[in-house]
Parts: C-alpha cells; sequence; structure tokens
C-alpha cells in the first residue's frame, strides 16, 4: 500500500514491492474479508432497478458452491473457462471461482460476435465457459467448432440440452471448498487485446498482477482507499480497466462496488447513480466524461459527492479538467498502461501538478522511461518509445502461446509499449500517439493527440479523431475526423472556421488540411477510437484517385 507524502518524490522513493510467493486472487478479493459476516462487497442493480447486496461471505459460499461444481464436471488447474457476463453478481462469482480452482479466467464481452468468440475460445483451448441467456445461442452455434469445449453453463432462461444451469450447480455444491495454493507466478486469467493492430493476442496475467496493480490504482485515486470509499465504472469487467482497475483492487482492499452496466451508456443516468449510492470513486473512460460534459448543469438534479475520478486510454485535455474541477468539484487523475503491463504512470492531485496534456509521472513500483529502438533511454524532450523495465510485478508473462510477439514485445530488459511519449525533465510523460499513429508531413512528425485536444476545445465540436491523409507532395496531410454538436451543421465556414483555431493555436503544419464531418467514429468496445481504422479508409480513398 502507497505511503502518503509531502511530494512525488517522497511517495515513489518510499515504496517497496511486497508479493508473497504463494498468492491467489479469489483468496485475496474474497475469502480474506469473509469473517466480517456483514462486510459488503456489492450493490448490484439490475436494468430494470432491482437491487441485490452481496457481503464478502456471501461471495465466499457462492463461489466456494460453483468451485465444487467446475471441479465435478472436469474443470482442473490450468483448464481455461471463459466468462462471458456483464457486471453483474455471477461473473464475480465465477472470476473468484475459477481462481480458487487455480483454472485460468478468460474475460469476454458480451457484444463479442460469434467469429471473436470462437476466435478466443479456440485460440485459447478454453474447456469451459460460463453465460447467460442473452448470448447462449452464440455458443451453441459455435460448439461444434470447438472440440476442446466440454462444459457450457448459463446463468438463466431456458434449459438447453448439454447446457449446465450456473444457479441449479451452485445449489449442488458444498459451500465448504479448499482454494488450490497457487504461486504468485501462476497464471490466472487470459485478457485479449483489443485487436486494433493485427489478430487480437491473449495477454497472459499470473495471480500477482492483481498485487501489481494496486499501486497503480491507489496513486491516481489519491490514496484509495480512505474512509466511505465506493466504486464504480461504466466500463465492462470484460476489460482490464473494469476488472482489475477498479473491481478486483476495491475488493483487495475491502471496499464496496456497485455494478450497473447498462446497455447504452446514458450520461444523465450516470450522474443519478453517483448520487442515489453516494459512488466516491469511478474509473471513466475519456469517451463517457466527454458525454457527462454534454450534461447542463447535473449538480442541480443530482446530489454526487465524488473523492476521485481516473481516467485513461485517451488524452484527457485542458477542456475535460476544467470541467472536472467545476462540475465535479475534483481533479480527475488521467492514467497510463495497456493490456499486458497496465496502470504504471498516472497523475495524483494530492502529492503533484496535474499539467494538461501530461499523463503525469511513473507510478511507485514502476521504472518508466522513453527509448530508442536499441532501448537506450532517450534525454529528456525527445520522442521515444514508452518502456517498462522488467521485472514488474504487474507485467504480463506472456502472449499464449505466441513465443515470437513475445519476444518482440521486448528490447533487453524493457518491455515496448508502442506508444510514442517525451519524458520532461520533470518526469512527465507526454503522449505523442502509437507508433503507426504518427502522422509524417513535409518532414515533420506530427502526433494526433494534441490537434485531437485542440480540436475538442473548439464550441462546435463534440469529438474528433485525427490520422494522417496520404499526399503526393507531403507524404501525408493531417486530416480529422469530427462528429459536431447536436445544434451544429455542417459547412465551408464551419470547416474553414477550425482550421483556422488549430493553426493559431499549434503550428501551421499541424492544423488539419483536409476534415470530414461525420456522426460517429468507429471505437473499440473499451472506447477507443480506431484511426487505423479511419487511417485504412483513407489511404483505399486516396489509392482509387
Amino acid at each position: 500500500m502507497l505511503k502518503h507524502g509531502k511530494t512525488y518524490e517522497e511517495v515513489y522513493d518510499s515504496f517497496g514491492w511486497e508479493i508473497p510467493g504463494f498468492y491467489n486472487i479469489g483468496v485475496d478479493i474474497c475469502d480474506k474479508w469473509a469473517h466480517q459476516r456483514y462486510r459488503l462487497a456489492l450493490i448490484y442493480e439490475n436494468e430494470k432497478g432491482q437491487i441485490e447486496q452481496y457481503t464478502f461471505w456471501d461471495l465466499k459460499r457462492l463461489s466456494n458452491r460453483l468451485a465444487n461444481g467446475l471441479k465435478a464436471y472436469g474443470i482442473e488447474q490450468g483448464d481455461r473457462v471463459g466468462i462471458l457476463l456483464p457486471q453483474r453478481p455471477e461473473t464475480a462469482i465465477c472470476h473468484i471461482a475459477v481462481y480458487k480452482i487455480g483454472a485460468i479466467a478468460i474475460p469476454l464481452f458480451t457484444l463479442f460476435g460469434t467469429d471473436a468468440l470462437a476466435y478466443r475460445l479456440s485460440n485459447s483451448e478454453a474447456k469451459g465457459i460460463i453465460t447467460d441467456d442473452a448470448n447462449i445461442h452464440k455458443l451453441l452455434e459455435i460448439w461444434e467448432k470447438l472440440p476442446h469445449l466440454k462444459v457450457v453453463i448459463v446463468t438463466g432462461g431456458e434449459k438447453q440440452e448439454r447446457v449446465l444451469d450456473f444457479w441449479e450447480l451452485i445449489e449442488k455444491g458444498s459451500t465448504d471448498f479448499k482454494p488450490v495454493k497457487t504461486k504468485a507466478d501462476d497464471p490466472a486469467l487470459i485478457i485479449y487485446t483489443s485487436g486494433t493492430t493485427g489478430p487480437p493476442k491473449g495477454a497472459l496475467h499470473p495471480h500477482r498482477v492483481l498485487l501489481g496493480h494496486v499501486p497503480g490504482v491507489e496513486f491516481p485515486h489519491n490514496f484509495f482507499p480512505k474512509e466511505d470509499d465506493l466504486f464504480w465504472t461504466p466500463a465492462d469487467w470484460a476489460w482490464i480497466g473494469g476488472l482489475i482497475d477498479v473491481l478486483f483492487p476495491s475488493w483487495h482492499h475491502g471496499i464496496p462496488v456497485v455494478a450497473h452496466r447498462a446497455k447504452k451508456f446514458d450520461p444523465e443516468e450516470a450522474f443519478h447513480l453517483l448520487a442515489k449510492y453516494g459512488v466516491r470513486n469511478a474509473f471513466m473512460p475519456p469517451t463517457a466524461l466527454k458525454m457527462m460534459r454534454q450534461v447542463k448543469d447535473p449538480g442541480s438534479r443530482h446530489d454526487y459527492h465524488m473523492r476521485s475520478i481516473g481516467s485513461g486510454g485517451e488524452t484527457l485535455g485542458e477542456e475535460l479538467l476544467d470541467w472536472g474541477r467545476d462540475v465535479m468539484k475534483l481533479t480527475i487523475n488521467e492514467f497510463y498502461g495497456q493490456t499486458e503491463c497496465n496502470l504504471v504512470v498516472a497523475n495524483c492531485s494530492e502529492v503533484m501538478e496535474n499539467i494538461p496534456g501530461s499523463m503525469g509521472s511513473a507510478v511507485p513500483g514502476h521504472k518508466v522511461e522513453v527509448v530508442d529502438e536499441s532501448g537506450t533511454p532517450v534525454p529528456p524532450g525527445t520522442v521515444g518509445e514508452v518502456a517498462i523495465q522488467s521485472p514488474d510485478p504487474v507485467m504480463f508473462l506472456e502472449y499464449w502461446r505466441n513465443p515470437e510477439a513475445t519476444r518482440e514485445k521486448y528490447v533487453g530488459n524493457w518491455l515496448l509499449t508502442g506508444d510514442l511519449a517525451k519524458k520532461d525533465e520533470n518526469g512527465y510523460f507526454w503522449f505523442v500517439g502509437r507508433k503507426d499513429d504518427v502522422i509524417t508531413s513535409s518532414g515533420y512528425r506530427i502526433g494526433p493527440a494534441e490537434i485531437e485536444d485542440c480540436l475538442i476545445k473548439h464550441p462546435s465540436v463534440t469529438m474528433v479523431a485525427v490520422v494522417g491523409s496520404p499526399d503526393k507532395v507531403r507524404t501525408e496531410v493531417v486530416k480529422a475526423f469530427i462528429v459536431l454538436k447536436p445544434d451544429v451543421a455542417p459547412s465551408p465556414d464551419i470547416e474553414e472556421d477550425i482550421k483556422k483555431f488549430v493553426k493559431v493555436r499549434l503550428a501551421a503544419h499541424e492544423y488539419p488540411r483536409e476534415i470530414e464531418f461525420v456522426s460517429e467514429l468507429p471505437m473499440t468496445a473499451t472506447g477507443k477510437i480506431m484511426r487505423k481504422e479511419l487511417k485504412k479508409l483513407e489511404i483505399q480513398r486516396k489509392s482509387k484517385d
């Protein structure tokens, strides 16, 4: 746990890892608290507004029952088990049970189609999967293509042939179960990358990954936990941001979590939820924050009192930081990481200045640098690749059965993120862009993040993505795909005004020479803008000219 200090340097220098030889996520986030019979773990509100509450004691008994049921049907240590469920109690129970068995969980997003599911289940050779009645048809459709899949469990709906009923399985199971004594480095879960840079790769994480995440959660949430803290995120628990940035670290500290995942994010409903349950801490993706920013005067209708908001995935920028201080009455702390090595750079407004546009500084416990192609740290202000020094408790073990991709992820003892950034003399990191997002125009190397941050400040712009569009003279020109606010119509005048807006605020070579107004932007399931798809579209268009 982080020790408080007056300065960032004091907090960073005083931190030391304490990773035990044997460690099990399921025991840590559940069983260690279960002796406190009435300690609240989960508040669940379904789409109909019905509310359920679970204590750690409840979760221990239910997960023990499920663990016995899974064992009875042949799930053993090392077997892979898919969890295709949204934010709901059964999802958490499944994770705890799988870890107690020593099996390997595969979180799966409920909006995945059959091809996406078939790839992940086939690649991981999953032996079991647990889903709900809204998704069972997908599994039935692809089951014959998955020779390793033996156990399919559904949490509700009509009974299906060969499919086990989740709650019936729990009813039959004993409340007594002795968890497998796993080592901290034993595999615990496979989280597949979003697939924006090729086929999805399975990042295999050991049990210690939760302990590796803890300082990266405590830091941007201003020394979480504190008295009366209560966590919520709209991010699905199928992704690392919802699962290991919120659910697991909260329960590691014995802090309750609110579970509510509407089919579509509603910013007004989000404010209502924060006030209704007294949510004090939240992980909010930038896209969600941008939508909440459009809600006019939420404080007049919702009595929310938050202590911390952490955000990551896209650069926040000055506009969102100002909105956070004005409307949420706090400083939103931006953080950075990726599926393979998460939460390694962050801001903490209690001990450091939040500088607009900066991702923050290295989280205590992690050695982060900007390196060149040889893995040598570059001087301050120089663009290079963000890298994390190995070994590190939060670092993945490997890409599942993909040794070549695993080797390519490292240079020497540095894990390469594929993200370009600069590190200033004060230790702050400044995101430039993905290596394949960088725009080369007239000899300039231009990162999209700064231009997007500028564009989003324009009073007519709601969302934006910037890519390089092929150009015969300049190699590439800056092109912006822009979603305008509902009351603004596209026109040549608004286009020219936006161009001038950037030109006078950044540099002449950085303004978007091309602008395309769109109704929406392509995004990954985690809410990240897929610049690669827009870039591919531009290349296809220009090749026809």
